[in-house]
């Protein structure tokens, strides 16, 4: 689709790619600093001896120990799953900018309260539940805003930033571990203390940073503050009022508009319980909502069962896939598209989970053991196997799923499908966290051949479902998604022909564009019918 470069969807003016809309990225994203950092940081720093000692773990039976340790992680994911389902009444109300200034306070409200916790195991539990809470918000509303401020040739390496910041702090949560434990006293009170108050830096980022933030004008027009939203769009876009691309940018949206209204009778009146029953009645009646809905669901199911988080938060492996994803999603994804790389990683990486099951269930590996000779080697080999699955699932489920389900929505169900996204991102790491311990003492060897099956179904399902949106704008994405769900992979260029982007605006896409782009699909739609749906 377009072949591997950046594809405008019109001609674009260069002051478009400007530093405001890369610095505003950058800001939002801080929120997936903290994302990451917790996901390495707590595991090692609560099982520390002083930690222990301090909150009174050591002094616990084994078994009530273990489940203390399991509900510290626990309350964080199902804190974070309900801070993703209360930011989509905010959204829809208020807007992208506020929720996550409140989101930041109420971050540094619970990383405080873990750092301050000294001996009290309840401001543990309290503030690892807060802090939850606002990572789930930001998870809802960053890939969704950063969507909505993008130009579509450049909206993955954009969105890709929340990835980016993700694997920075995932990588400081794991150095900043191994740090303490080389060349600290591991026993004293501030080595849990000091990760604890690391936190508060990308909180304190973050919290600064969405003071200088501007509102989504997709969602300021979709409100009628059109004089607000037209002002910010100018001043993102660093063009005139009057520029050609500006009023093409807001006439597509409000042509959007206008179009929703027609199909959707008014779904947006009634406040909030209208915009749910309107928005529930759409994703059950309307079929290619659903479709989406469903492609959504299963990236996040796919993404935390892809074996990543066995080996991967770890040493050298987490280097590289933190390298590999720096790469991808600052320089290539919107070369590439989303699909080609899902499909050569969710190949390849089942193929390297594939051969180390192989190599666990012939060497059996076991910790103080001597290798033999050919064992040794295929232990090199594994090591090898296990790097390269790393690098490949870089730029595969491990941040492509926040990118594409940002970009899929309509205009008039992105809050609900924001919060949406990020509900399923934790319920399938919950669900993944809590399965982890028990399918690796019942499966051993046969972890890794799951795993690969799981990535094996990946490949299928992104193959026949889920089509590319390299260079698409947002609101051209009800086209895209409007054909048979069978024929995703050949949509682009059936919609949007010859090369599956969408017109220039030199061959008619201007203004009042989109019903000519309706008349267009429709079209289609009419010759797919006569040859029986069928899309060759």
């Amino acid at each position: 689709m377009g072949g591997f470069r950046v594809v405008e969807d019109r001609p674009t003016p260069k002051a478009v790619y400007n530093a405001r809309i890369y610095a505003l990225a950058i800001v939002c994203s801080f929120g997936a600093l903290t994302f990451g950092y917790d996901g390495a940081f707590v595991g090692t720093t609560i099982a520390r001896k002083s930690f222990q000692d301090d909150h009174g773990l050591t002094e616990m039976s084994p078994d009530h120990k273990r489940q203390t340790i399991s509900n510290l992680t626990s309350v964080y994911l199902s804190g974070a799953f309900f801070g993703a389902l209360f930011a989509w009444p905010a959204m829809e109300t208020v807007g992208r900018r506020f929720p996550l200034q409140v989101a930041a306070v109420v971050f540094n409200v619970g990383a405080i309260l873990m750092f301050a916790s000294n001996t009290s195991l309840a401001m543990q539990y309290a503030g690892r539940v807060i802090t939850g809470l606002a990572v789930g918000a930001f998870t809802a509303v960053i890939p969704t805003f950063i969507s909505e401020l993008s130009p579509p040739a450049i909206r993955g390496q954009l969105t890709g930033f929340f990835e980016v910041m993700y694997q920075a702090g995932a990588l400081v949560g794991f150095w900043i571990n191994f740090g303490i434990n080389t060349h600290m006293d591991v026993s004293s009170t501030k080595s849990w203390k000091i990760p604890m108050a690391v936190q508060l830096i990308p909180g304190g980022l973050l919290g600064i940073g969405t003071f200088f933030l501007k509102e989504s004008p997709a969602f300021l027009l979709r409100k009628g503050r059109d004089e607000e939203a037209l002002a910010i769009l100018t001043w993102i876009r660093k063009l005139p009022s009057d520029d050609r691309y500006i009023q093409e940018e807001v006439g597509m949206v409000r042509a959007v508009m206008r179009e929703e209204a027609t199909l959707g009778g008014g779904k947006d009146n009634g406040g909030i319980m209208g915009y749910l029953r309107g928005a529930f009645s759409e994703i059950i009646h309307v079929k290619s909502v659903r479709h989406r809905i469903i492609i959504t669901f299963f990236m996040f199911l796919f993404q935390n069962f892809s074996g990543a988080d066995v080996a991967l938060y770890t040493g050298i492996y987490g280097l590289i896939k933190a390298v590999g994803s720096f790469i991808f999603f600052l320089f290539i994804v919107d070369r590439s598209g989303r699909r080609k790389p899902w499909l050569i990683s969710a190949a390849a990486c089942t193929l390297c989970l594939i051969y180390l099951g192989v190599f666990v269930k012939i060497a059996h590996p076991t910790e103080g053991v001597p290798l033999s000779p050919s064992s040794k080697a295929g232990a090199n080999a594994a090591i090898f196997f296990i790097m390269l699955y790393s690098l490949f699932w870089s730029f595969g489920g491990n941040g492509l799923p926040w990118i594409v389900s940002s970009e899929i929505f309509p205009i008039r169900l992105r809050s609900l499908t924001g919060s949406f996204a990020a509900m399923c991102q934790w319920l399938a790491s919950f669900a993944s966290t809590m399965a982890a311990l028990d399918l690796q003492q019942k499966l051993k060897w046969g972890l890794f051949i799951f795993f690969a099956g799981c990535c094996a179904a990946t490949f299928v399902f992104t193959y026949f479902w889920i089509p590319d949106t390299k260079g698409i704008p947002i609101e051209c994405m009800d086209l895209l998604f409007s054909g048979p769900s069978r024929h995703m992979q050949f949509r682009q260029k059936k919609v949007f022909p010859p090369d599956g982007i969408p017109p220039h605006r030199d061959t008619g896409l201007n203004t009042l564009s989109y019903a000519s782009l309706q008349k267009h699909h429709t079209e289609v739609s009419e010759k797919e019918s006569k040859a029986g749906t069928e899309i060759a």
